[in-house]
């Protein structure tokens, strides 16, 4: 039997991994029966691959598509650079690396796999706010000086000598698959589904706030064009990070079913499984941080703070924590 750190079994250390992660997972449903304690299909489509990295005493390797740009909707965050809720995120994955460190030695480390670039064109933001939104987020990493956490984009991917949209043509034609094939799992498989409509409610949100002439009706139609756009360009660049990065444990901003292969993840404390520091704003009541849109910041009266000339974050010292979302 192969042993870790002092005289662990392999399988001890992948049980203290796995537990560690599921503390912080988005499930996709609230009353799932395996939200307060995960069972064995739980754990068991990471397994291998866990145990994979700890036989060869290697950092256990997780690749997480996230951190693309700041939302357009003005109700939900503060400008178009990471803020204090990029920041908290970056510090609790070199954190959750350091945790990891605590009980398996070599430790474990992130690479974000930034998607902000792979369907800017369809939101609508700026392939330049994407640049410059990745390049702060890189200067956050690098400031923690923890080591843990890499980034990888479409410009690893293709090489920045070719534009951005010639780099979504490429991915398109070798990963996504028809939009038919999206449509019809939406129809018939119920992860799918909540994929679907959770990425439409995101849409209408911030396109009713950009958009405020056209009629809800309209609006909803458009927005489903665009979500089922969103979900093949994230199948898409899922897929490729999936070839550029096989062995690697799968973790999800967005929420995903008990079972599933990828593992929903929390960055920072919020109440709406579907909120992440792209689409919110941190309230620090003196107490905690959550996330938060800016809207509901706004409608408390919290105060907000700069930091190095730039919005941050928002305070409210007489907030409750069941005053928050």
């Amino acid at each position: 039997m192969v042993h870790v750190g002092l005289a662990q079994p392999v399988e001890v250390a992948v049980e203290k991994l796995l537990s560690l992660v599921f503390r912080f997972r988005r499930l996709a449903s609230d009353t799932d029966p395996c939200a307060r304690q995960p069972c064995p299909d739980c754990f068991a489509p990471h397994r291998a691959r866990a145990a994979a990295f700890v036989e060869r005493r290697e950092p256990v390797h997780f690749v997480i598509p996230a951190f693309p740009a700041k939302s357009r909707n003005p109700r939900k965050v503060l400008g178009t650079l990471p803020d204090l809720a990029e920041r908290l995120s970056i510090d609790f994955l070199e954190s959750f690396c350091d945790q990891v460190r605590h009980f398996y030695p070599p430790g474990a480390r992130v690479t974000i796999c930034s998607d902000g670039h792979v369907f800017s064109d369809v939101l609508g933001i700026p392939d330049d706010d994407v640049t410059q939104y990745r390049r702060h987020l890189k200067r956050m990493i690098g400031e923690t000086g923890g080591g843990s956490i890499d980034t990888y984009s479409l410009d690893d991917a293709f090489g920045a000598a070719v534009s951005y949209d010639e780099m979504r043509r490429r991915l398109i034609a070798q990963h996504a698959r028809p939009v038919e094939e999206i449509r019809e799992r939406v129809r018939t498989d119920e992860a799918a589904c909540t994929m679907f409509n959770g990425m439409h409610r995101f849409m209408v949100e911030d396109q009713t706030a950009l958009n405020s002439t056209m009629s809800r009706t309209r609006l909803r139609t458009v927005c489903k064009d665009m979500a089922y756009q969103v979900i093949l360009r994230s199948n898409a660049w899922s897929d490729l990070v999936g070839e550029v990065f096989p062995e690697a444990l799968r973790l999800s901003i967005h929420p995903q079913p008990s079972h599933a292969e990828k593992i929903g993840f929390h960055l920072v404390r919020t109440r709406d499984s579907w909120l992440t520091p792209w689409h919110g704003v941190i309230l620090d009541d003196g107490a905690t941080v959550t996330l938060v849109k800016r809207s509901h910041a706004e409608a408390m009266n919290a105060s907000l703070i700069w930091r190095n000339s730039r919005p941050s974050h928002f305070v409210h010292p007489q907030a409750k924590p069941e005053e928050t979302p």
